[in-house]
């Protein structure tokens, strides 16, 4: 957890929106897994996996890596970059100075946090009429959590109830900040660190269903599918129970609680999981104008329209949505998101 200097509200839409996405390609970037995180207007707090040190990374892993930092380079970064992979390839010494230099900033918890807070620090400054000075207040705090059961899904709900305890939402699903709601709007990435939070507990449905595959004579592709499914949903319910039952008790929740008639439909009646027209509106409340949502059919033929009228280069397909039971609903795979949700 990192907060604001002197406790200031600093942090609005925009700017949560832009430590939002480098919390995303800084964690890319240093090789550490987010597993959820909640951004306020004065702190932040996130939950990461964090590798062992010694893993070992390529030389086309850490170049693309490296290139993550910079989504937008200028012609000079474009240059470094293929100096860069000229001289990881032909192992000069210079290529070996700089390769280490990188490796000592991946797989390490205070190398991630300085990266975010620098980087971020740097944007909010230019952006604020070239503000001077630090952002942050001290160095961040930091708490070792056991990386399976009950301490670790502890952790995560807490995290994911933060704008609940401040009053800012009485639904985590609806704080477009944090990896819950991340999750249920379909970031694979969020979906992914809610699956490694809930795994112990998701393990024996992902069992069944891939036993019920197995049975029905389908390929492991499709197997492997809807145990993936299984697990998302396993994992989306089982968080969204955990949050709803810790959110409504006042022996373990401080700050503003979560309504308990409203928790008791959650736990009781939907068992933890989204009716399909909430999850949608989740999902779309993400998106820019223009996309393609509808049946695999109808997105693959207006994909090519979509595409040129936005000048994409690449091939722009249809895939089918995720994280809910959709049926036959799918969505143009190149989607991006929109500033303020």
């Amino acid at each position: 957890m990192s907060r604001v200097v002197g406790g200031e509200m600093l942090l609005g839409k925009r700017e949560k929106e832009v430590l939002r996405k480098m919390l995303w390609q800084v964690a890319d970037f240093c090789g550490v897994e987010v597993l959820t995180y909640s951004i306020m207007t004065n702190h932040f707090h996130v939950l990461v996996r964090v590798p062992e040190k010694d893993r070992a990374v390529s030389d086309v892993e850490l170049l693309r890596r490296f290139k993550v930092l910079y989504p937008k380079p200028t012609k000079y970064q474009t240059a470094s970059f293929a100096r860069l992979e000229t001289a990881l390839r032909e192992g000069t010494e210079d290529a070996e100075k700089f390769r280490a230099q990188l490796l000592a900033r991946m797989h390490d918890l205070s190398e991630f946090m300085k990266t975010l807070k620098q980087r971020f620090s740097i944007w909010y400054n230019r952006n604020h009429g070239n503000r001077m000075g630090t952002l942050w207040m001290d160095r961040f705090k930091s708490v070792l959590v056991q990386g399976e059961g009950n301490p670790l899904q502890t952790m995560a709900a807490y995290i994911d109830l933060n704008p609940v305890r401040a009053g800012l939402v009485e639904d985590p699903k609806d704080y477009r900040w944090c990896g819950y709601a991340e999750a249920v709007a379909g970031n694979q990435k969020a979906q992914r660190g809610l699956e490694v939070i809930w795994s112990t507990y998701a393990g024996s449905g992902m069992r069944d269903a891939g036993s019920g595959i197995r049975d029905a004579g389908s390929g492991r592709r499709a197997s492997d599918k809807l145990m993936q499914a299984a697990s998302l949903k396993s994992a989306l319910s089982a968080h969204r129970s955990l949050i709803f039952g810790k959110g409504a008790s006042p022996w373990t929740h401080k700050g503003k609680l979560i309504d308990r008639k409203t928790a008791e439909k959650v736990l009781n009646e939907q068992k933890g999981e989204l009716p399909l027209s909430v999850v949608l509106r989740c999902r779309v409340r993400y998106f820019t104008d223009g996309v393609v949502l509808g049946s695999a059919e109808f997105v693959r033929s207006y994909a090519a329209q979509w595409q040129a009228g936005r000048g994409c280069r690449e091939a722009v397909q249809g895939t089918a949505a995720r994280g809910a039971p959709w049926g036959n609903l799918a969505v143009v795979n190149k989607m991006r998101r929109t500033v303020f949700g």
